[in-house]
């Protein structure tokens, strides 16, 4: 930054009023402008597109940490005081006699300041270092977000300069691309808004650049291409290389991230087994004599359990590569192109544009408001296909209407009690039934959509490598979409034929196949829709722009089916983690639960020390407990296993309602098979315990002494 932009900022600093203007001199007393940790700030503002100053945003964070400090500095003294007057002092530490005086005098006031000053410093550091935190937050989320992108990209670029673009013109066009591009194309919107508005040579604007960018790869490639800029080399074969090189660090990136998915996958095959040892332990400690912990057991099933698995998921996600984007190709400035995102009730389309001037725009609205909700009455089914979240409108109230009428029938347990005495039922009401109605459906046209909008690229590099063969013949692209639409089957040849009829009634080629893209939204085809669209503006014979499209989308194809073999095992591994838990606690429930209270009982009527041991153990609390257990687990490792399949929480719906269900029909069975086990053990126990069943139990074995002596042969 020159040294005149520095004391305009300076100057601006001095006047500002706000917040962080106020506090601009503490920050001149306390910072030196050229220091180390004013460059980083100043440096991550920059990558994080942030427009503050960096002197007035660090006065802002020092506003914000002594509030904060000044808060928590009284709520430390006023803590330090109650500790006096209901702790005290005397016994904590002892002294000797001749400081016992001196203590009593300062010992007041210094754990007042003392107190004060932990929690000041603690709110300082929490006000300070979280305003100081966001831009280096920011830039790490712009730094992966452009990594994930940079081989996509460099494909770009060099399917327009084999399309016959200048480096110019490439710029351009991948700074207008930032509806695909996210923010790899913002960074060359600066190199472009630079050499436009600044008055520099593009060749200065891509070394800046290169200097400010989050990115080391991206960073590295702007300086190659800096030094071929200057050499005059060939840029289509520097790009080519370029493209080449970043696919292979794409597989390669992948391949480090399935092995350490695999590495978590173990260890969470270990973590989720710790709930269930603590649980055994607790309950076997509760049985010995000490009473059952209730408060640790609760702690264990309704609070480790959802923490292990939501801390799995945040663990997965910062090694996981989602797909950026929302998939929709935006016009640009100079297009009359209206991008029909949304639900047509709420979007009407190109009349909202016009609506309030005339009434007949406004008749318009209404009826093609009306429209589109005959629309969704007559197909709901299509709507809700299209728009899965929205099913939940229906399932929740009803839901609600449903558990509310179970409850006033009396039908649903409306206390712990209750849930105890029949834990099957009252979980089914409380927690299954909540499932079934909201995520059976929910998951049931999520995966209808995705396998609708996915199933387009099932073709997308066979039918690409069509186009291309195609275009080499001499044919323009729309005659060559429309010989691919006659010699393919499938939706992608569907949809060929509808774009090429959509152009003969006189919409453009561009924005035929920008509509297409939108009606699937998938940010893999977006890609391979703008490169396309772009460069067949230049020319109608991109058979090397098709070629280099399908050589992508194959990559494409090999690393998401690298990624689905490698992912099926870490999926199997959770949900036989899961199978295991459910067989332990089901067998603990049936053969240990029912053996110990059983034996409690027993000892219970006896005179010996031994009715201690298990004597109250209420085995209808630790069913319930038990059966929580297990379905809780059995949602966190639906969703764990969804996630790392196809790094989409809503993938995990369909394995949540299956895994619920087996835990349900499971311990259905082991309930009634300790039902079975309690009438006959109730039936044993009445004959031994008794003096009528005692007396009929000695009758009987006399009888039979008595007909063994007579005939000793039988």
């Amino acid at each position: 930054m020159s040294i005149e932009t520095k004391e305009t900022q300076t100057e601006e600093a001095r006047q500002d009023s706000s917040l962080g203007g106020r506090f601009y001199p503490l920050y001149k007393r306390l910072f030196d402008g050229e220091s180390d940790f004013v460059s980083g700030v100043e440096k991550k503002l920059a990558q994080a597109r942030m427009a503050d100053n960096v002197e007035l945003f660090i006065s802002r964070a020092l506003a914000v940490g002594l509030i904060a400090g000044l808060g928590l500095w009284i709520l430390g003294m006023l803590l330090g005081y109650l500790f006096l007057q209901i702790v005290g002092w005397e016994g904590l530490v002892p002294l000797p006699e001749g400081l016992s005086q001196v203590v009593d005098i300062i010992r007041e006031p210094a754990i007042l300041i003392v107190s004060g000053l932990i929690f000041g410093s603690i709110g300082f550091a929490i006000g300070f270092g979280s305003l100081i935190s966001v831009p280096y937050f920011r830039s790490g989320a712009r730094k992966r977000e452009i990594n994930i992108l940079l081989a996509d990209s460099v494909s770009f670029m060099y399917a327009l300069s084999v399309g016959g673009m200048n480096q110019l013109e490439i710029l351009r066009a991948m700074a207008k691309a930032d509806d695909t591009y996210g923010e790899v194309a913002k960074e060359f919107q600066s190199i472009v808004l630079e050499t436009e508005y600044f008055d520099t040579d593009y060749r200065t604007a891509i070394r800046n650049q290169a200097l400010e960018t989050p990115s080391d790869e991206l960073a590295q490639f702007l300086t190659d291409m800096l030094s071929i800029v200057d050499s005059g080399g060939d840029m289509t074969d520097f790009l080519e290389d370029q493209k080449n090189k970043q696919l292979r660090t794409a597989q390669q990136e992948q391949k480090k991230q399935l092995d350490t998915l695999e590495l978590f996958g173990e260890m969470y095959m270990t973590l989720s087994l710790f709930p269930l040892l603590l649980i055994i332990i607790l309950v076997i400690m509760g049985l010995m004599g000490g009473g059952l912990d209730r408060f640790l057991l609760n702690g264990t099933v309704y609070g480790l359990i959802p923490l292990i698995g939501a801390a799995f998921l945040i663990l997965v996600s910062t090694v996981t590569q989602d797909e950026l984007g929302d998939g929709y190709l935006r016009p640009e400035a100079d297009e009359a192109f209206t991008v029909e995102e949304g639900i047509g009730v709420f979007n009407p389309g190109l009349v909202e544009e016009y609506t309030g001037d005339k009434k007949v725009f406004d008749q318009i609205k209404r009826r093609e408001g009306t429209h589109e909700l005959m629309e969704i009455l007559r197909s709901p089914h299509l709507f809700f296909k299209d728009h899965p979240k929205m099913i939940l409108l229906i399932t929740t109230p009803l839901t609600a209407l449903v558990m509310i009428g179970l409850v006033v029938s009396g039908s649903a347990p409306t206390s712990v009690g209750g849930i105890q005495d029949s834990p099957v039922w009252g979980t089914f009401v409380w927690m299954y039934l909540p499932i079934y109605m909201n995520m059976l459906p929910l998951a049931v046209f999520h995966e209808w959509n995705v396998i609708s909008r996915k199933g387009i690229l099932g073709n997308l590099s066979e039918n690409l490598r069509k186009l291309a063969s195609a275009n080499d013949t001499g044919m323009t692209l729309l005659e060559s979409i429309r010989t691919v639409s006659d010699t393919s089957s499938g939706k992608l040849s569907d949809e060929f034929e509808t774009m090429h009829a959509k152009v003969n009634y006189g919409t453009s080629l561009k924005d035929a196949m920008r509509e297409f893209n939108n009606k699937y939204h998938l940010p893999r085809l977006a890609r391979t829709v703008k490169l396309i669209s772009e460069a067949q503006e230049a020319s109608s014979q991109i058979q090397d722009v098709l070629s280099t499209a399908a050589v992508a989308s194959e990559n494409q194809d090999e690393i998401a089916r690298e990624r689905k073999a490698r992912t099926r095992m870490q999926m199997v591994i959770i949900i036989m983690t899961f199978l295991t838990l459910l067989a332990v606690m089901g067998l603990l429930r049936v053969q240990f639960l029912d053996t110990m209270a059983n034996l409690g009982s027993t000892g219970g009527g006896s005179e010996g020390a031994s009715g201690e041991f298990g004597a109250d153990i209420d085995t209808g609390y630790l069913s319930m407990v038990f059966f929580h257990a297990v379905t809780l687990q059995a949602v966190v490792s639906s969703f764990i296993a969804g996630y790392i399949r196809s790094v989409e929480l809503m993938a995990g719906l369909k394995y949540a309602v299956i895994l619920a269900t087996i835990t349900l029909i499971t311990w259905t069975i082991v309930e009634q098979i300790s039902s079975a086990n309690s009438s006959e053990s109730a039936t044993a126990l009445l004959l031994l315990v008794t003096p009528a069943g005692r007396t009929v139990v000695t009758r009987a074995s006399q009888k039979i002494e008595k007909m063994r002596a007579s005939h000793p042969e039988s």
